[in-house]
């Protein structure tokens, strides 16, 4: 077995795994009877994940356990002896059992014969390092009762568990705090001083022990080279791989993922390699497909080969991701052996996909919203996988794509693909009109809200600056608020919009909400009259209901409840469907007008109402909002504390989930109602 040269820690979990399916006091402890059958485990995963040290620990613990001896092949070497390997591995373990050169057989029967007389009365253990087939190891399994054979793999060796009994174990890289421990030991007191920096560290090698090794000898190398420094180094992904590296490739990250990479067949490497240029990190089969130009039924066991390699992994909902170093690697790959050109009509094609796909989810929510993006001739046709009977809710789907999406969107920015991106945030913005992600819904807009206007289109920038007030103003930047609104009622002037003005001006209004109340409702009234010029009912019916909110705040209650009830009557009964989303929002802002008529009971049922409804149409920033009134309305009844303190829990969780400011004037009210119990 390889010596350990350096000190042992962590994977105590693995070891123990290891101790109870082949230790002393494990499950063969008494396999030294005469028909035992030999045990067998297949370690695999990542190439530098630590599979060799591992075994060799577990090794040098149980050399008692087997008095026959330890045997160790290490097939790295022997991979290009074209298909000699075997023999060659044979060759070595009868040496080491006492043959002779002169009697080394010269067939690889010969030799498997041999070496089963030789291990016949041995209980050996015998590791097989960086085996790539199982039929590697079949001549390589020794005959004496209680005998161990571990294999390790970059592959999972699935054959193995199916037609040899071996126990498959996934060696993960390390978390972050083992990896913190392994930088501690080979680094000392550094690490211990700049903790925060060491576990960037470790972050940015993923847990890779090759890669901590690495960079744990270069700040050994170079006394002047901190922690910090270093991880502000491999901060950029375009320098991580070069960084990872000791004088020149040898010793290198690269280099032990390349051994990997080199046992790909042509076809399974290509999609390795285009799969490192996605921006997104989870993906499905379809998106590589399309980054790959190949159909689904072609792409389906490329993945599955890169699975087995370990160079993919599958998650519970069936999309993939690649290790942060494996994909870096990849990508390095595409850019020495892919055409120049192809990166960007690869981005092309992904980013039109995800636009696809988030077009249909933006109108599987709703259908008859403002949109400026004219996306029928490239929606024509396609299938529609929101209207399946299985279909994913569209608000989930765009959920879990979420930050995909955005990588999507900054990626589509950095090269110059200024309409697909700014189409994109249009049709994106659907999920934070729902639920409340602020920093992101910002992102995406000032992201979009820019590539209109490198692309010369005012009336997608008119569009996007005036949504982009919404989280500015959720977030208290109200003046870089009324700077957006000022620029999108520019540029819905020069497109000539007439249902564009319309919703900047409501958009207008509901920024003066916060500070000028007749000059909301001036903007408001604008805005009904060119909704109505561009016959678009729903437009009125919800500008009518923030009039009826606008009038309530200036203390004309009366009217205000019957401006909110016609919007309510309207939302429900729009030509194309009813809203029951803005709907419900006008039933709470009617709740709060009639609270404030001194209709306490009628009050706590529309908001009670508007709640329920706004919770099971997943709409949880107004849930929280409606939630947060009722509790304000109990307090001040005095009603029951317990029920306040639910409502404002509530508010709370989903204001903090979406980073609302609002979330810590909930807390501290929380707290207050727990100290005075």
């Amino acid at each position: 077995m390889p010596p350990l040269t350096v000190r042992f820690i962590n994977r105590a979990a693995d070891l123990s795994q290891l101790d109870g399916r082949f230790g002393a006091d494990g499950e063969g402890a008494d396999d030294a009877e005469a028909g035992a059958p030999v045990r067998m485990g297949a370690l695999s995963g990542l190439p530098g994940v630590g599979k060799t040290a591992m075994v060799s620990r577990w090794a040098q613990a149980s050399r008692r356990q087997f008095p026959g001896g330890q045997l160790y092949v290490d097939f790295a070497p022997l991979r290009d002896q074209a298909g000699a390997d075997v023999s060659e591995a044979l060759g070595i373990c009868l040496r080491d059992l006492g043959v002779r050169d002169e009697y080394l057989p010269a067939t690889l029967e010969q030799r498997t014969a041999l070496y089963r007389r030789q291990s016949a009365d041995r209980r050996l253990l015998v590791v097989l390092d960086g085996v790539s087939r199982a039929a590697q190891v079949r001549p390589l399994v020794p005959k004496g009762p209680g005998s161990v054979v571990l294999v390790t793999s970059n592959g999972r060796l699935g054959e193995l568990a199916a037609f040899d009994g071996a126990h498959l174990m996934q060696v993960e890289p390390l978390d972050t705090d083992s990896g913190v421990r392994l930088l501690a030991d080979r680094c000392g007191n550094t690490v211990l001083a700049d903790e925060v920096a060491a576990r960037r560290l470790v972050d940015l090698c993923g847990g890779l022990p090759v890669a901590l090794h690495v960079v744990a000898a270069r700040l050994q190398m170079n006394q002047r080279l901190t922690l910090s420094v270093l991880a502000d180094e491999l901060a950029d992904e375009t320098r991580r791989l070069a960084g990872m590296s000791l004088r020149g490739e040898e010793h290198s990250v690269s280099a032990v993922l390349g051994l990997a990479y080199r046992d790909l067949s042509p076809d399974v490497a290509r999609l390795y390699r285009l799969l490192g240029w996605l921006p997104v990190r989870l993906f499905d089969t379809a998106t590589a497909a399309v980054a790959a130009r190949l159909d689904i039924t072609t792409a389906q066991p490329l993945l599955e080969a890169l699975e087995e390699a370990n160079l993919l992994d599958v998650r519970p909902d069936g999309r993939f991701r690649m290790h942060d170093l494996v994909r870096l690697h990849a990508r390095e790959r595409a850019a020495a052996e892919e055409p120049a050109a192809e990166q960007l009509a690869q981005l092309e094609r992904v980013i039109t996909r995800y636009l696809v796909l988030t077009a249909l989810a933006d109108r599987a929510v709703r259908e008859d919203r403002l949109r400026v993006a004219e996306l029928s001739g490239l929606l024509e046709g396609v299938t529609d996988p929101f209207r399946a009977a299985d279909a994913p809710a569209p608000l989930d789907w765009l959920e879990a794509e979420r930050s995909g999406i955005l990588a999507v969107l900054r990626e589509a920015a950095r090269s110059g693909l200024h309409t697909l991106g700014w189409q994109l945030a249009e049709a994106f913005t659907v999920l934070f009109l729902h639920r409340r992600h602020l920093v992101d819904w910002k992102e995406s807009l000032e992201l979009g809200a820019r590539a209109a206007a490198a692309d010369g289109a005012p009336d997608a920038e008119a569009r996007l600056r005036s949504l982009l007030s919404r989280p500015l103003m959720d977030l208290g930047e109200y003046e870089r608020a009324r700077e957006e609104l000022d620029t999108a009622v520019a540029c819905a002037d020069i497109a000539g919009n007439t249902a564009l003005s319309a919703s900047v001006q409501e958009f207008y209004g509901r920024y003066w909400d916060r500070f000028d109340t007749a000059r909301a409702i001036e903007a408001y009234r604008r805005s009904v009259s060119l909704n109505i010029e561009a016959d678009l009912p729903r437009g009125v019916a919800i500008v009518t209901y923030f009039l009826g909110c606008a009038q309530d705040a200036q203390g004309d209650h009366e009217r205000a409840l019957e401006t909110l009830r016609q919007a309510h009557r309207s939302l429900l009964n729009l030509p194309d469907g009813p809203d029951p989303r803005m709907a419900a929002r006008a039933l709470a802002a009617i709740g709060t007008v009639q609270e404030h008529l001194g209709d306490t009971a009628l009050a706590l049922r529309s908001l009670g109402e508007a709640a329920v409804t706004l919770h099971d149409l997943g709409a949880s920033h107004y849930e929280a909002r409606a939630r947060a009134r009722l509790a304000d309305i109990i307090e001040r009844s005095g009603g029951s504390r317990t029920v306040v303190r639910d409502h404002l829990q509530r508010a709370f969780a989903v204001y903090k989930a979406g980073g609302s400011p609002e979330a810590e004037a909930l807390r501290e009210r929380l707290e207050q109602l727990g100290s005075e119990d």
